[in-house]
């Protein structure tokens, strides 16, 4: 069961952006939320009403020490999430999903705020086998993956070091409302985005790469379960469980919006991996997580 979470001061880096704004709105009904957001690819739509709304950077010391002041949990959602863009520009990524990280930390240190950091399955790189756990080796084939991989032990370092509490969670393929389109979308937007123009829909490779497509409802579960365990110091995997090829969710989203629309093939992504699906034992033996809406029914909800 999804724990409520009462009476906190709270705060979401990205919380403009997509799964900081579905934080937000099951936040803000009964605690002081702050979004802190560039607004570089936030969107300030996205933003409940209740939320108190401010304009910075993470990289940003002062405008970050004043966001954070008297605040008991951070939610750490700001990043670019952007394999490709990481390729394209690892320095500018590295900025700000390591640098931005760190100083996250340091400001929770100061307040001695709980963080919940936003991982990824990039860290993974191509695995040896699958399911992937929380213990399997982490050789990440792209710079974004390194970045999350930094993050998450930093994580990890703080509790050890400082008794800071933190829990790391390590989405695979999240997918839902308000999650952005564009060049670096998300697989299940971008293929919507191309249906809805009349097609084509490009899959990169040949489709048969597996992913763990896991909706942003059941990543917000994880999150406010992180914020109330005593499992800190930890790192759990976020997602199905379940595989799903690229080429199967392609065929799906075309059928529902456009269902006369071409499906092309074109180059892998660089830095891209064959396989990846969850092993999430470990956040139901410790988090009592449990995903709840299958991606069937994720995908009729998203794209009706």
């Amino acid at each position: 069961m999804t724990p409520t979470i009462t009476d906190e001061t709270i705060l979401i880096t990205g919380g403009a952006g997509f799964i900081g704004s579905h934080l937000a709105d099951a936040l803000c009904p009964d605690n002081e939320v702050r979004i802190f957001d560039t607004f570089a690819s936030g969107v300030p739509a996205n933003c409940p009403d209740e939320a108190t709304v401010i304009e910075g950077d993470i990289r940003d010391d002062a405008a970050l020490a004043a966001a954070v002041d008297d605040v008991d949990i951070i939610f750490h959602e700001g990043a670019i999430v952007s394999v490709a863009r990481s390729v394209d520009d690892p320095t500018t990524s590295h900025a700000v999903n390591v640098d931005g990280t760190l100083a996250v930390l340091e400001a929770a240190r100061s307040e001695n705020a709980r963080v919940v950091f936003a991982s990824s399955a990039a860290i993974y790189g191509m695995p040896e086998s699958i399911p992937v756990a929380e213990t399997d080796p982490k050789e990440p084939t792209s710079p974004y993956g390194l970045e999350k991989l930094s993050g998450d032990h930093y994580c990890r370092l703080y509790a050890d070091l400082y008794g800071l509490p933190t829990v790391a969670l390590r989405y695979f393929n999240v997918y839902g409302p308000r999650q952005s389109g564009g060049d670096y979308a998300g697989a299940i937007t971008a293929f919507a985005q191309q249906a809805r123009a009349g097609g084509p829909l490009r899959v990169q490779g040949d489709g048969t790469q597996t992913r763990d497509f896991v909706n942003v409802a059941d990543v917000v579960q994880a999150n406010l379960l992180a914020a109330t365990t005593d499992a800190t110091g930890e790192a759990f995997n976020v997602g199905t469980g379940v595989a799903t090829t690229v080429a199967d969710v392609a065929e799906t989203v075309r059928d529902q919006i456009a269902p006369s629309a071409d499906i092309e093939h074109v180059e892998p992504r660089r830095g891209d991996i064959r396989e990846s699906v969850a092993d999430i034992g470990k956040a139901r033996d410790r988090l009592d997580y449990e995903p709840t809406v299958s991606l069937g029914e994720g995908l009729e909800r998203y794209l009706s």
